[in-house]
């Protein structure tokens, strides 16, 4: 039998209408503050040149709580980009939308699959994305809201 590529860990920003940012971290790397800070920048950059005139009321931004993100260095640097960010409730998968919709039916194809290498599992997984209808992402966002309202009606409890 021969062995499957490895995990390949994938950081994305999308919006409504489009993954505006994908980035795969190298082998042999963590993400950090400032790697993550880095992205922050990145995307800030796509952000002005793609979505020139949309973003007139700042960014809202949802991520996990995953210790990059909580640093008081990434807070720092969301907050000299401008962003706003919505409180994430601890060990709330289902608030992260990338977890319960992107990336759990992009988990479903690539498990099944044999990979020889990080280029192939990177491509698959490139060329599903592409794939997806225009209304994906949005799609996802929408569930967001009915989930956030279960969260709270349940008081910040995880939701099944």
């Amino acid at each position: 039998m021969q062995k499957s590529a490895g995990k390949v860990l994938a950081s994305n920003f999308w919006d409504q209408d489009t993954i505006l940012l994908i980035d795969y971290l190298p082998k042999d790397q963590t993400i950090n503050a400032e790697y993550y800070s880095s992205l922050l920048v990145q995307w800030n950059d796509i952000l002005k040149e793609k979505r020139r005139g949309k973003v007139t009321k700042g960014i809202l931004f949802l991520y996990d709580n995953a210790p990059a993100h909580r640093t008081l260095a990434t807070q720092k640097k969301m907050t000299y980009l401008g962003f706003h960010f919505l409180d994430h409730p601890p060990y709330s998968p289902d608030l992260a939308p990338t977890d319960y919709h992107v990336f759990r039916e992009l988990e479903k194809l690539l498990k099944v699959r044999h990979f020889s290498s990080d280029a192939e599992v990177i491509a698959a997984a490139e060329t599903w994305l592409d794939e997806q209808p225009s209304e994906f992402l949005l799609s996802g966002l929408q569930k967001l809201e009915g989930w956030a309202k279960k969260c709270i009606e349940l008081r910040r409890e995880y939701v099944a």
